[in-house]
């Protein structure tokens, strides 16, 4: 029996997919080979996109024996930081995206990194998982539309994280929504726990997702010299929508807090309430246990024994203290 090779989605090479994309071709499929053929001999006007499966142990190899990226994108490629951002490294960008797998859910919360290395000529990205931006990213690709360079594919890419984004930011917006209704009706059904594993998911991802902000002005101040002012500028509005984005996770958070105060401010006049009826209940029984254990001690001396109407007199004492304890506990009773 002959057993097929797992390749995890990828080519011997490691490769998942790439693309010839530029004036005169459009989009182009191609593989390893033909990569490797346009890497060695770029055309004006044209570049390409290589698209590596990391979990493949053929595609590291593959990287660095024929694609020349420099000592520095591997040090990232391995090193423990992985926030997002944007570098320099001599002629190139290095960026290191982190977003959220494909079909994400708020239960599992994954979210995985993404290198991308852009050149005049070419853009490699590289990951483990498979990620909802790059995958929105081939899809625009697939279907036509036309990247006039390595900019603003990465462009491209940024604004396909921060639609993700607000996708994500919508779908909490309305648990939190629902979760208000009920508390404001007065039948919430979900606990305050459900809203702080919720907030601490967005936390997350605004940790993970947001650019440093050092990183990214220092590449708007002074980018290469083959970033065209138009690939800048687009470069610059990315990053400002990224941000909008980022300000109305953080608002939602904000919320988020407020609601869980509220919520636990509700609980504990619950708490009070049901505290005070128990203690209002403890009191009331205290007389009536107080003379039962005084006229039920067996000796000698217990008053009204012999009296004929001795009971109900004690019935009506105990009943008239009771009362009076109740009507002081009502007067103090909290409004």
């Amino acid at each position: 029996m002959s057993l097929l090779a797992f390749n995890y989605g990828s080519d011997d090479s490691g490769l998942v997919w790439g693309f010839q994309i530029g004036e005169g071709v459009g989009t182009v499929p191609i593989n390893a080979p033909d990569a490797l053929k346009l890497m060695q001999t770029p055309v004006p006007g044209q570049f390409v996109w290589l698209h590596f499966n990391l979990s493949n142990a053929a595609s590291e190899r593959w990287l660095r024996a024929h694609a020349n990226l420099g000592d520095n994108f591997y040090e990232i490629l391995h090193q423990g930081s992985r926030s997002t951002r944007i570098e320099i490294d001599d002629n190139a960008l290095i960026a290191v995206v982190n977003d959220v797998l494909h079909n994400f859910s708020f239960d599992s919360a994954d979210i995985s990194t993404l290198w991308v290395h852009v050149t005049p000529h070419g853009v490699i990205s590289a990951r483990r998982k498979p990620l909802e931006s790059i995958e929105r990213l081939r899809q625009a690709v697939v279907h036509g539309e036309l990247l006039r360079s390595p900019v603003e594919l990465l462009v491209h890419l940024l604004r396909d994280q921060a639609d993700v984004l607000v996708n994500i930011v919508r779908d909490a917006v309305a648990r939190v929504d629902t979760t208000e209704d009920q508390l404001l009706a007065n039948r919430l059904t979900r606990k305050r726990e459900d809203l702080g594993a919720l907030r601490r998911v967005l936390v997350r991802l605004q940790r993970l997702l947001a650019p440093e902000p050092a990183a990214l002005f220092r590449l708007l101040q002074r980018p290469p010299s083959w970033i065209v002012p138009d690939d800048r500028q687009d470069l610059r509005q990315a990053t400002e929508e990224f941000t909008v984005v980022l300000t109305d996770l953080a608002s939602l958070q904000e919320r988020i807090k407020l609601l869980q105060e509220e919520i636990a401010a509700q609980v504990n006049e619950e708490n009070n309430r049901s505290l005070f009826i128990l203690t209002i209940v403890t009191v009331l029984a205290l007389p009536i246990n107080m003379v039962a254990g005084l006229l039920g001690m067996n000796v000698g001396g217990v008053p009204l024994a012999q009296h004929e109407q001795g009971f109900w007199i004690v019935v009506a004492m105990t009943g008239a203290l009771t009362g009076t304890l109740a009507w002081l506990l009502l007067r103090l009773r909290p409004r």
